[in-house]
């Protein structure tokens, strides 16, 4: 089994380097393989996202692995802004929501109980913290402690509740 790691830009993964050429030698049909990985990186458009291709090269077949883009692009594409700040400690570009920041470390940590997408959340928080991104008017560190006191305990529980009836 041969593993090729490479990071494309969701949905317009190409032939062309670095893909074509590592998977050319292994002679899997490289337009399906490029055809399955836009297809599952499309809800990821416009934001680099590490693919794995793990091909069996007596077999021919493949197996694509999607990773999740950085919780920072995660963020950029939610506030739809084209970087973070240059001065953190000084300066604010955006702001979240606490169930955008929820939504994300969903979408980033795949988190299925309360304990984990609370923490997720945190750390979803904490790269805000370090892009110059407020929630909900505060920096992020105070909106931890809260997190950490309970304050937004009933969203996180809502959060996880929907998401277990989208799964039904």
């Amino acid at each position: 089994m041969a593993t090729i790691n490479v990071l494309v830009e969701g949905g317009k993964a190409t032939a062309a380097a670095p893909l074509g050429p590592a998977l050319g030698p292994l002679g899997v049909n490289i337009a399906e393989v490029v055809a399955q990985i836009n297809e599952k990186t499309k809800q990821f458009a416009g934001m680099k996202v590490p693919v794995k291709v793990i091909v069996d090269a007596a077999t021919k077949t493949f197996e694509i692995e999607v990773g999740s883009p950085p919780v920072s692009a995660l963020i950029k594409k939610e506030l739809n802004i084209p970087k973070g700040a240059n001065n953190p400690k000084t300066e604010k570009v955006a702001e979240l929501t606490m169930e955008q920041a929820i939504s994300i470390a969903k979408k980033k940590f795949a988190s299925d109980t309360f304990e984990e997408l609370k923490s997720a959340t945190k750390q979803v928080l904490g790269t805000c913290n370090s892009m110059g991104i407020y929630i909900e008017g505060k920096r992020a560190a105070k909106v931890m402690n809260a997190i950490d006191s309970g304050k937004y305990d009933e969203l996180i529980k809502s959060a996880l509740q929907s998401k277990t009836k989208k799964e039904q």
